[in-house]
């Protein structure tokens, strides 16, 4: 049976079995860390759905993958009033963050290409996507080394990223407030985005209270370390059992 909304928000990205056994064996550790990680989901300085929102794209990012604590958040996300299209757009952008393997790599790329005397091919394409951003202002320096060996795939992977940020399906600044928690998360940590989208968001009217309980979710989801080793502990304690009687 589901909790309450009280109840389940007072327990922030737990799973309830995890929690309920956890508590059973350490009563006094988890309540005192349910006072940490259950912040961002009873303080209310963001929205519950919001919160939820952020907690799935965090889960769900291609630098976590964590199905349980994806589908957890995705049904609590429903329960709070987020629509398909809402939640489908958390999923681009978790998918999409894979961009920052050329944000890295590229500039590497070039200079040790340079250092060994080898250049590019040089590739003439059309890049109307690129083109209007750099003359909207809008463009990522951070892309530029990529543009320059790959402009026809940066114009491709531009072009899909866009509707995050102009679709409207996602305000502006929940899109960075997203964007901050899977760029920041623990499984990330990727500086340069972080500043950028908390500078963007801050643009947007988003509150440094508002930010850092986007950073609380982010820690908050250390949590899924319990939420998949305690069931595994209890089964493994029962396996275990009979040739360990009398053992706590």
């Amino acid at each position: 049976m589901p909790l309450p909304d009280k109840a389940e928000a007072s327990i922030g990205p737990w799973d309830e079995a995890a929690l309920a056994s956890f508590r059973e064996w350490e009563p006094s550790w988890v309540d005192q860390c349910l006072q940490m990680s259950a912040v961002p989901w009873t303080s209310g300085v963001l929205p519950r759905k919001d919160v939820e929102l952020i907690s799935i794209a965090v889960n769900a990012a291609c630098t976590n993958l964590s199905a349980d604590g994806t589908r957890r958040h995705i049904r609590r996300a429903l329960e709070a009033g987020a629509t398909r299209e809402e939640i489908l757009m958390i999923l681009k952008i978790a998918s999409l963050l894979s961009i920052h393997t050329c944000s890295l790599g590229a500039p590497i790329l070039l200079e040790e290409a340079k250092a060994a005397g080898v250049k590019p091919t040089p590739r003439e394409v059309a890049t109307p996507v690129c083109d209007k951003m750099k003359a909207a202002g809008q463009w990522n320096p951070a892309w530029d080394a990529f543009f320059e060996i790959a402009p026809a795939w940066t114009e491709a992977i531009i072009a899909v990223s866009l509707p995050i940020y102009a679709s409207g399906v996602l305000s502006p600044k929940l899109a960075e407030l997203l964007s901050i928690a899977v760029d920041a998360s623990i499984t990330h940590m990727y500086a340069p985005g972080t500043r950028r989208h908390i500078q963007a968001a801050l643009k947007l009217g988003a509150t440094p209270d508002e930010i850092m309980e986007v950073l609380k979710i982010c820690v908050a989801q250390g949590m899924q370390a319990s939420n998949l080793g305690i069931p595994i502990l209890a089964e493994e304690l029962q396996r275990a059992q009979p040739t360990n009687q009398g053992r706590k």
